[in-house]
């Protein structure tokens, strides 16, 4: 049986056998709604729906919900049957706390029982998807944006950034200025977020952005419930707080120049194979002009250098940017464990959650 690889974000979980060329199996909502027992409630119209964020920017905050999930996913989802649980590969966002990589990996050993499990961070991973092992990130997640710089395999801790701002914090803006211009109309945050996927989209620089000021071409959108709403700047306003933070009310660097920023610190020699080999990853970055406007920006902070995005190999599917982590996880997958790199149950017994900082980095 194939290793399975999960990649469990703030939106949506992916998981799915090792299968470096194919979508994961399972993408679904991490969010999870809170079932009431029958009798659990006397009066059902007093019922309000409760829901449950396992994962909170990137991190597991909920252990019991997480399990949940897991469980569902494993054994409903994959076919996993309980005695025969097999192996099993996690991603790691950046900067993941010890005591959550030791929780996960403690929970993995001592309630799923699996015979192997291994993590490995999503930057890493993100590279090898596009057949890198040395290059840098922007990923824009649902909660966070990371920006790591990879030398051989290796995360340059020192020289990583991570922002709590994210496709979350967009789409809160997009319904705080549709709000402006839509008084009379209320729309659920759900439907905000299509409303995002649909429209928003990157100027080609700040000048054009500016100019969406006095001209802007309107557009009719009909809600599922009838309304009319009108959408006009906010949909280039979405896109411009990537690079102009204050939108968002933060005193920081767009991204281009947070990414140059960190670039800087690794030590000079290793400049040029980071700027070379730029991936972008995550949800966000398929925003329309997104791509565009990233790279107008880059040439305009590196006069001297050139840099270039990596573009993913034909033979990956389409929409790898929003999967690289978990295809580069399967790719992993295929080496860790057939060359017993893996954390095995023994060992585990052996030394106990702590293993997972020595053998898995």
């Amino acid at each position: 049986m194939e290793a399975v690889v999960v990649d469990a974000g703030s939106k949506l979980l992916k998981a799915g056998f090792a299968a470096p060329d194919q979508d994961p199996a399972m993408i679904i909502p991490t969010k999870m709604k809170c079932v009431v027992e029958e009798g659990d409630m006397e009066d059902s119209s007093a019922f309000e729906e409760v829901t449950v964020d396992p994962v909170v920017r990137g991190f597991i905050k909920d252990w019991d919900a997480m399990e949940d999930l897991l469980r569902h996913v494993l054994y409903t989802g994959l076919g996993w049957e309980i005695g025969e649980e097999g192996q099993i590969l996690f991603t790691d966002p950046l900067n993941t706390p010890k005591v959550v990589r030791e929780q996960l990996v403690q929970m993995m050993f001592e309630t799923f029982n699996v015979s192997g499990f291994y993590a490995s961070e999503q930057a890493v991973l993100s590279l090898y998807a596009v057949g890198r092992i040395s290059g840098c990130t922007v990923d824009i997640g649902h909660g966070k944006i990371d920006i790591a710089p990879v030398c051989e395999g290796a995360v340059q801790h020192i020289a990583s950034k991570r922002f709590e701002i994210g496709g979350i914090d967009l789409t809160n803006l997009l319904a705080q200025e549709l709000r402006k211009t839509n008084p009379q109309v209320q729309i659920d945050i759900n439907e905000i977020e299509k409303l995002k996927e649909q429209y928003a989209c990157c100027a080609e620089d700040q000048s054009s952005f500016d100019s969406t000021l006095n001209s802007c071409q309107k557009e009719k959108h009909v809600l599922p419930d009838g309304q009319v709403i009108t959408i006009e700047r906010e949909r280039y306003i979405v896109g411009e707080a990537l690079f102009q933070p204050s939108i968002l009310g933060l005193e920081e660097y767009g991204i281009v120049e947070q990414l140059f920023r960190s670039i800087t610190i690794v030590a000079p020699e290793l400049h040029r194979q980071l700027i070379d080999n730029i991936v972008l990853c995550g949800g966000t970055t398929s925003m329309a002009g997104f791509e565009e406007r990233f790279q107008r920006e880059a040439v305009l902070c590196s006069s001297s250098v050139r840099p270039s995005l990596v573009k993913p190999p034909e033979y990956m599917p389409e929409n790898l940017p929003s999967n690289s982590a978990w295809m580069g996880g399967a790719i992993l997958a295929k080496v860790v464990f057939p060359q017993n790199q893996h954390i095995t149950k023994a060992e585990y017994d052996e030394t106990g959650p702590a293993i997972v900082h020595r053998k898995c980095f």
